[in-house]
């Protein structure tokens, strides 16, 4: 009985195969009620689209100049809508993709890592405008103008003694490397701060996971400012002394940013993690001087790295 039932249904469903493929075809584009093989899956679908893996059926005109066009709009306006969208929700509704992500709602945004790389390509190319140092410091800053600057004279002392070279020969290939440094590990700058909310919202039982997603979002906002700051950074060089840009406003504006970014942790972390009363403040404060102790690390790790890799 079951070898008859199961002879039966491979009939029928050969039959309305043979069936659906007999439709009338107009130009060659099939109709989206006609029964078509899944070239992924080798399987029958009755729909406009493969319920398992998202395959549609070939048409006509997907081979032709303007189907290609059309495939080429339909791409960069589906990236352009989703980075708009993603960009409003992350600057205008702090926290607000955090949630977004975590809830599964991803199909109208980029993914956090896609939108940080955006963000660190957009920074670097302004950096690499004008000339900025924010996270390429090169040779002489770590020398004369860091906190650790007594202690990189000797490290680079040693490192030149060892590889028998001057230090006029070996800045700027230093300066060069610190560059592509800053640029392939700045995403650990960004993962290393999921471990502060991991510790300050530790009764919230979120996984470790969660706290990265957040800590991308946060600085992709971070590198946007940074590029904003670059940017004004420049526009003074341009206007006014080398001298008064790098000794006074500098520092206002490496303060006015830490404010900002506290600014941001103030109203994401009420979105994200529900924080509320006076210990929003104090943990607001915590996430914020994290963001400095990590900016400061990060300057002094590639230091480190830089110079005994170069």
């Amino acid at each position: 009985i079951r070898s008859a039932v199961t002879l039966r249904i491979g009939i029928s469903k050969q039959f309305f195969l043979t069936h659906s493929t007999m439709l009338a075809r107009k130009g060659g584009v099939m109709t989206a009620t006609e029964l078509w093989m899944c070239p992924t899956c080798k399987a029958p679908v009755p729909t406009p689209f493969c319920p398992t893996c998202g395959e549609h059926p070939m048409q006509a005109r997907d081979l032709t100049l303007r189907g290609l066009t059309e495939q080429i709009f339909e791409a960069f306006t589906n990236i352009d809508g989703r980075l708009i969208r993603s960009l409003r929700a992350l600057v205008f509704r702090p926290g607000a993709l955090t949630v977004a992500f975590l809830n599964g709602s991803r199909k109208p945004y980029i993914g956090p890592v896609t939108l940080f790389l955006i963000a660190n390509v957009v920074f670097f190319a302004m950096e690499s405008l004008t000339g900025g140092t924010i996270f390429t410091a090169p040779l002489h800053s770590h020398l004369h103008n860091q906190p650790w600057s007594d202690f990189a004279q000797q490290l680079v002392t040693q490192r030149l003694q060892a590889k028998q070279t001057t230090l006029a020969l070996y800045a700027p290939a230093f300066d060069k490397a610190i560059g592509l440094n800053a640029r392939s590990l700045i995403i650990f700058m960004a993962l290393s701060f999921a471990l502060a909310p991991l510790l300050v919202f530790f009764r919230s039982r979120l996984p470790l996971m969660a706290h990265a997603v957040f800590a991308l979002h946060f600085y992709t906002v971070v590198l946007l400012l940074l590029s904003v700051a670059t940017a004004i950074t420049a526009v003074g060089l341009w206007l006014g002394s080398a001298a008064q840009v790098s000794e006074g406003a500098d520092y206002v504006l490496s303060l006015t940013l830490l404010i900002a970014c506290a600014v941001y942790l103030y109203f994401a972390i009420r979105t994200v993690h529900g924080a509320r009363g006076g210990s929003r403040i104090l943990k607001t404060v915590a996430l914020s001087l994290a963001v400095a102790v990590i900016v400061i690390g990060y300057r002094f790790v590639l230091l480190l790295i830089t110079l005994y890799s170069t």
